[in-house]
Protein backbone atom coordinates (compact mmCIF):
# COMPACT_ATOMS: atom_id res chain seq x y z
CA UNK A 1 0.00 0.00 0.00
CA UNK A 2 1.15 3.69 -0.23
CA UNK A 3 1.81 5.70 2.93
CA UNK A 4 2.45 9.16 3.37
CA UNK A 5 3.88 11.65 5.56
CA UNK A 6 7.64 10.35 4.44
CA UNK A 7 9.09 10.98 7.76
CA UNK A 8 6.71 7.93 9.12
CA UNK A 9 7.03 4.99 7.10
CA UNK A 10 10.00 3.27 8.12
CA UNK A 11 12.83 2.59 6.48
CA UNK A 12 11.30 0.27 3.49
CA UNK A 13 13.74 -2.10 1.18
CA UNK A 14 16.97 -0.36 1.46
CA UNK A 15 19.50 -2.41 -0.84
CA UNK A 16 22.35 -0.98 -2.65
CA UNK A 17 20.90 -1.03 -6.01
CA UNK A 18 18.10 1.18 -4.41
CA UNK A 19 20.39 3.37 -2.99
CA UNK A 20 23.50 3.44 -5.04
CA UNK A 21 23.28 4.37 -8.80
CA UNK A 22 26.54 4.59 -9.41
CA UNK A 23 28.24 3.64 -12.95
CA UNK A 24 31.11 0.70 -12.32
CA UNK A 25 32.07 0.96 -16.02
CA UNK A 26 32.54 4.59 -15.49
CA UNK A 27 35.53 4.09 -12.85
CA UNK A 28 33.27 3.64 -9.93
CA UNK A 29 34.53 0.83 -7.29
CA UNK A 30 33.01 -1.23 -4.81
CA UNK A 31 34.32 -2.64 -1.96
CA UNK A 32 33.19 -5.09 0.70
CA UNK A 33 34.56 -4.67 4.09
CA UNK A 34 34.46 -6.35 7.19
CA UNK A 35 30.97 -6.90 9.20
CA UNK A 36 28.97 -6.54 6.18
CA UNK A 37 30.76 -3.25 5.58
CA UNK A 38 30.26 -2.22 1.50
CA UNK A 39 31.70 1.05 0.65
CA UNK A 40 31.96 2.56 -2.97
CA UNK A 41 34.79 5.62 -4.26
CA UNK A 42 34.26 7.63 -6.88
CA UNK A 43 36.74 7.83 -10.37
CA UNK A 44 38.85 10.63 -8.48
CA UNK A 45 39.03 8.88 -4.99
CA UNK A 46 37.66 12.30 -3.44
CA UNK A 47 34.17 11.33 -3.16
CA UNK A 48 32.91 8.23 -1.24
CA UNK A 49 30.03 6.42 0.34
CA UNK A 50 29.81 3.47 2.66
CA UNK A 51 26.98 1.27 4.36
CA UNK A 52 27.77 0.13 7.85
CA UNK A 53 25.50 -2.12 8.78
CA UNK A 54 24.81 -2.43 13.10
CA UNK A 55 21.32 -4.53 13.70
CA UNK A 56 21.82 -4.39 17.14
CA UNK A 57 21.67 -0.75 17.32
CA UNK A 58 18.64 1.70 17.45
CA UNK A 59 19.81 3.12 13.87
CA UNK A 60 20.72 -0.45 13.04
CA UNK A 61 23.89 0.88 11.12
CA UNK A 62 24.63 4.17 9.17
CA UNK A 63 24.36 5.21 5.10
CA UNK A 64 27.73 7.86 4.77
CA UNK A 65 29.39 10.12 2.32
CA UNK A 66 32.37 11.58 2.54
CA UNK A 67 34.48 14.01 0.76
CA UNK A 68 38.22 14.75 0.48
CA UNK A 69 40.06 17.31 -0.20
CA UNK A 70 42.73 14.93 -1.69
CA UNK A 71 42.60 11.10 -2.42
CA UNK A 72 42.16 9.73 1.36
CA UNK A 73 43.01 12.73 2.63
CA UNK A 74 41.55 15.42 4.93
CA UNK A 75 37.92 15.00 5.25
CA UNK A 76 36.20 17.66 3.55
CA UNK A 77 32.97 17.33 4.71
CA UNK A 78 30.50 14.04 5.69
CA UNK A 79 26.89 13.44 5.76
CA UNK A 80 25.43 10.03 7.51
CA UNK A 81 21.83 8.74 7.63
CA UNK A 82 20.49 5.97 9.81
CA UNK A 83 20.05 2.57 8.20
CA UNK A 84 16.26 3.23 9.85
CA UNK A 85 15.75 6.39 7.49
CA UNK A 86 12.92 5.87 4.55
CA UNK A 87 15.40 4.23 1.23
CA UNK A 88 13.67 7.07 -0.63
CA UNK A 89 15.13 9.97 0.58
CA UNK A 90 18.72 7.97 0.82
CA UNK A 91 17.99 7.23 -2.78
CA UNK A 92 16.98 10.94 -3.74
CA UNK A 93 20.04 12.56 -1.87
CA UNK A 94 22.99 9.60 -3.85
CA UNK A 95 20.82 10.63 -7.17
CA UNK A 96 21.69 14.11 -6.60
CA UNK A 97 25.20 13.49 -5.14
CA UNK A 98 26.04 11.36 -8.48
CA UNK A 99 24.72 14.72 -10.78
CA UNK A 100 27.03 17.11 -8.97
CA UNK A 101 30.03 14.98 -8.99
CA UNK A 102 29.04 14.34 -13.03
CA UNK A 103 28.56 17.80 -13.44
CA UNK A 104 31.83 18.55 -11.58
CA UNK A 105 33.85 16.85 -13.46
CA UNK A 106 32.23 17.66 -16.98
CA UNK A 107 32.34 21.09 -16.21
CA UNK A 108 35.63 21.99 -14.27
CA UNK A 109 33.48 23.39 -11.60
CA UNK A 110 33.59 22.37 -7.84
CA UNK A 111 29.86 22.38 -6.11
CA UNK A 112 31.12 19.42 -4.06
CA UNK A 113 33.55 21.78 -2.31
CA UNK A 114 31.55 25.17 -3.18
CA UNK A 115 28.21 25.09 -3.44
CA UNK A 116 26.65 28.08 -3.61
CA UNK A 117 23.08 27.16 -2.94
CA UNK A 118 21.43 29.51 -0.40
CA UNK A 119 19.99 27.87 2.86
CA UNK A 120 16.49 28.89 2.46
CA UNK A 121 16.36 26.82 -0.46
CA UNK A 122 16.27 24.09 1.85
CA UNK A 123 13.34 24.91 4.10
CA UNK A 124 11.42 27.19 1.94
CA UNK A 125 9.99 23.66 0.78
CA UNK A 126 8.87 22.63 4.14
CA UNK A 127 7.46 25.65 4.58
CA UNK A 128 4.89 25.67 2.08
CA UNK A 129 4.00 21.97 3.10
CA UNK A 130 3.00 23.18 6.72
CA UNK A 131 5.84 23.16 8.30
CA UNK A 132 6.37 25.36 11.70
CA UNK A 133 9.07 27.56 12.23
CA UNK A 134 10.61 28.81 15.03
CA UNK A 135 14.13 30.97 15.88
CA UNK A 136 16.01 29.97 18.91
CA UNK A 137 18.85 32.05 20.43
CA UNK A 138 21.67 29.50 20.35
CA UNK A 139 21.82 30.07 16.20
CA UNK A 140 19.59 27.26 14.80
CA UNK A 141 15.87 27.03 13.86
CA UNK A 142 14.12 24.36 13.59
CA UNK A 143 10.95 23.40 10.85
CA UNK A 144 8.80 20.73 12.28
CA UNK A 145 5.78 18.92 10.50
CA UNK A 146 2.00 19.58 11.53
CA UNK A 147 2.18 16.22 13.72
CA UNK A 148 5.42 16.83 15.49
CA UNK A 149 6.99 13.64 14.76
CA UNK A 150 9.79 14.69 13.22
CA UNK A 151 11.90 17.95 12.21
CA UNK A 152 14.30 19.57 10.61
CA UNK A 153 16.92 21.87 12.48
CA UNK A 154 19.26 24.45 10.69
CA UNK A 155 22.26 25.79 12.40
CA UNK A 156 22.74 29.27 10.70
CA UNK A 157 25.33 30.60 13.05
CA UNK A 158 28.83 29.07 12.80
CA UNK A 159 30.89 31.10 14.75
CA UNK A 160 32.03 29.31 17.59
CA UNK A 161 29.38 26.45 16.84
CA UNK A 162 29.75 22.63 16.70
CA UNK A 163 27.54 19.75 15.23
CA UNK A 164 25.69 19.13 12.13
CA UNK A 165 24.49 22.09 10.13
CA UNK A 166 21.73 20.08 9.16
CA UNK A 167 19.99 17.46 11.17
CA UNK A 168 16.87 16.01 10.19
CA UNK A 169 14.88 13.28 12.19
CA UNK A 170 11.68 11.11 11.50
CA UNK A 171 9.38 10.04 15.35
CA UNK A 172 9.38 11.50 18.58
CA UNK A 173 12.28 13.85 19.62
CA UNK A 174 13.49 12.42 22.16
CA UNK A 175 13.55 8.98 20.50
CA UNK A 176 14.10 9.31 16.69
CA UNK A 177 13.42 6.81 14.08
CA UNK A 178 15.59 7.96 11.89
CA UNK A 179 18.41 10.88 11.82
CA UNK A 180 20.47 12.40 9.16
CA UNK A 181 23.37 15.12 10.00
CA UNK A 182 25.00 17.30 7.17
CA UNK A 183 28.28 18.72 8.42
CA UNK A 184 29.68 21.80 8.11
CA UNK A 185 30.75 22.22 4.52
CA UNK A 186 28.25 19.74 2.53
CA UNK A 187 27.22 20.96 -0.35
CA UNK A 188 23.43 22.72 0.31
CA UNK A 189 21.99 21.20 -2.54
CA UNK A 190 22.07 17.71 -0.95
CA UNK A 191 20.14 19.17 2.08
CA UNK A 192 17.77 20.69 -0.26
CA UNK A 193 17.43 17.21 -2.46
CA UNK A 194 16.64 15.61 0.92
CA UNK A 195 13.84 17.51 1.87
CA UNK A 196 12.35 17.80 -1.46
CA UNK A 197 12.59 13.97 -0.69
CA UNK A 198 11.25 14.45 2.84
CA UNK A 199 8.42 16.10 2.13
CA UNK A 200 7.17 15.05 -0.92
CA UNK A 201 3.94 13.95 -1.92
CA UNK A 202 3.77 10.68 -3.68
CA UNK A 203 2.96 7.73 -1.53
CA UNK A 204 5.98 4.97 -0.11
CA UNK A 205 5.00 1.68 -0.84
CA UNK A 206 5.19 -0.19 2.17
CA UNK A 207 3.39 -3.28 3.88
CA UNK A 208 2.36 -2.71 7.36
CA UNK A 209 4.93 -5.46 9.26
CA UNK A 210 7.90 -3.02 7.57
CA UNK A 211 6.15 0.60 9.21
CA UNK A 212 7.22 1.55 12.61
CA UNK A 213 4.77 0.09 15.28
CA UNK A 214 4.60 3.86 17.11
CA UNK A 215 4.19 5.75 13.68
CA UNK A 216 1.18 3.39 12.34
CA UNK A 217 -1.62 5.83 13.46
CA UNK A 218 -0.01 9.13 12.06
CA UNK A 219 -0.01 7.83 8.40
CA UNK A 220 -2.67 7.48 6.07
CA UNK A 221 -2.66 5.36 2.99
CA UNK A 222 -2.91 7.20 -0.59
CA UNK A 223 -2.91 5.21 -4.24
CA UNK A 224 0.69 4.94 -5.01
CA UNK A 225 1.69 7.64 -7.54
CA UNK A 226 -0.97 10.06 -7.27
CA UNK A 227 0.67 13.25 -5.41
CA UNK A 228 -1.67 14.57 -2.79
CA UNK A 229 -2.73 18.20 -2.23
CA UNK A 230 -0.51 20.78 -1.41
CA UNK A 231 -0.98 23.15 1.92
CA UNK A 232 0.40 26.14 1.17
CA UNK A 233 0.95 29.03 3.97
CA UNK A 234 2.45 31.81 3.11
CA UNK A 235 5.94 31.43 3.82
CA UNK A 236 8.07 32.77 6.81
CA UNK A 237 10.46 35.10 5.69
CA UNK A 238 14.61 33.50 6.17
CA UNK A 239 16.45 34.87 8.73
CA UNK A 240 19.20 37.35 7.74
CA UNK A 241 22.59 37.32 9.02
CA UNK A 242 25.00 34.42 9.50
CA UNK A 243 23.89 31.24 6.83
CA UNK A 244 26.29 28.39 5.80
CA UNK A 245 25.53 29.11 1.98
CA UNK A 246 26.33 31.30 -0.96
CA UNK A 247 23.59 32.70 -3.03
CA UNK A 248 24.52 32.38 -6.79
Amino acid sequence: MGVLPRHLAGPGQADLETIWSFPSDDGWHLHQGLGGMVFAISPCARLWTRFAPKPEERGQGTWSIGMDRVPFGLRAWEIAFDATTPAELLRDVHAELLDLYLGDRHSGQDHLFEDAKAPHEVYTPLLTHGWSHNVKTDGTQNFLPPDGLGGVRHRYATTGSDGPVWRAWGGYPSEPYWQARFSAGAPTTLAAAFTASLISTEPLHRTVKHIPFHTRRHLYAAPAGAPQPLNRPTPAIPPTGHTTGRTR
